[in-house]
């Protein structure tokens, strides 16, 4: 069944922007202005590359409530580009000065596209990916039917008033028509996964494009279009692909090069974290197929062995303090330590992400009983 892959689009459009760049039609360091008329609150100076890596600092319009508001009034509107333009408020920061997660600078890279090739975004993502690689699931919402196989989702359809239903066919052209760029690709897992395998083996864009779009400046998880998951995120293996979220779905495409392996997830859910935990798994039973050994090496990593070390310090914490006779401190300290080492090996978060509110605990704890100590009276000398 087909379902919408969400912000995944957004790795589709940057890599036809590098294909047309390999070709010569444009270039990333272009100015947004070469393409584009100018739009408030959206600097000229921009660059096509800072668009493809959220370095733009331009403001993402889902934060703006009334489009939200207009969203829901208005379900069988379709908003031209220029219209999700003018709910941009002033950005962030100015360009290439910092790291900020937008819609915008997709919706304007697509606009950048049918520019720069005078046709439809979904004319060439046809022409230059979906029929190449037999892609025969793929759509792009609005431009094409949609799927007649789609997956249903249930959801409150963004009311917020305690509903679940089944939402699969209730308009949605205004949600679709706002998310133009960044998001609006259907398709099945199976094409999901040929996508995600053909984009690291040179069958879209060339070694040296992969390369541009596994870039991660600054220590950023962002590259162009491409994210590199965390390991713990992937349980301990190096990922590198692109998760995104819709009306009622939730998708992630991953790619693991030490094992040469693509992985898709689709889940008809949004919210959770059912599908991460899916490529997890996924990932970790295909790799132990494939190479056991590997799967072991693959989590030899610095968080989980100081989560096994936090967890192990708090236990003898504890058997120290029974055994000197005074438990309280040390038997709470224990339970702490234990207590974060649990939840980052199980939850999969960073450790450092557990012991900041677990370190603010013990020193609160700690202040209490030395204020206590110092109130108490003298002992009697007699």
């Amino acid at each position: 069944m087909a379902f919408a892959v969400g912000s995944i689009t957004k790795n589709m459009v940057a890599a036809m922007l590098l294909q047309l760049a390999e070709e010569g039609k444009l270039s990333l360091e272009d100015p947004i202005s070469k393409w584009l008329p100018p739009y408030p609150h959206v600097e000229g100076t921009i660059t096509i590359r800072q668009l493809l890596s959220h370095t733009s600092g331009l403001f993402m319009f889902w934060e703006n409530q009334k489009i939200w508001d207009d969203l829901i009034k208005y379900r069988e509107k379709q908003f031209s580009p220029e219209e999700v333009l003018g709910y941009l408020k002033a950005p962030h920061f100015a360009p290439g000065k910092g790291y900020h997660y937008s819609n915008t600078n997709y919706l304007l890279a697509a606009m950048i596209i049918t520019r720069a090739r005078g046709s439809t975004l979904s004319t060439e993502f046809r022409k230059r990916f979906w029929e190449p690689l037999g892609l025969t699931s793929a759509r792009l919402a609005l431009e094409e039917p949609y799927p007649e196989n789609l997956a249903h989702v249930w959801g409150d359809n963004y009311e917020k008033d305690g509903s679940y239903r089944d939402i699969t066919f209730l308009p949605r052209v205004s949600h679709d028509s706002i998310t133009y760029g960044s998001a609006g690709v259907f398709m099945t897992a199976g094409d999901l996964a040929t996508w995600t395998h053909a984009l690291f083996h040179g069958k879209v864009i060339n070694q040296q494009s992969l390369a541009k779009m596994q870039t991660f400046a600054g220590g950023a998880a962002y590259g162009l279009g491409l994210e590199r998951f965390r390991r713990l995120t992937t349980g301990g293996m190096k990922a590198y692909g692109h998760g995104g979220g819709n009306i009622g779905t939730m998708a992630y495409m991953i790619y693991l090069p030490d094992h040469d392996v693509s992985i898709a997830v689709m889940v008809n859910h949004f919210g959770g974290d059912s599908a991460s935990r899916m490529v997890r798994d996924i990932g970790k039973i295909t790799v132990f197929h494939l190479k056991p050994l590997a799967l072991f090496l693959s989590i030899w990593n610095v968080e989980l062995w100081m989560s096994i070390a936090w967890l192990l310090f708090g236990v003898g914490a504890g058997i120290v303090g029974i055994r000197k006779k005074k438990p309280l401190v040390p038997i709470l300290i224990g339970t702490l330590m234990i207590a974060s080492g649990v939840i980052s090996m199980v939850k999969g978060l960073e450790l450092h992400v557990v012991l900041f509110p677990m370190g603010a605990l013990l020193g609160a704890l700690g202040l209490y009983l030395f204020i206590r100590r110092i109130q108490m009276p003298p002992p009697n000398p007699t």
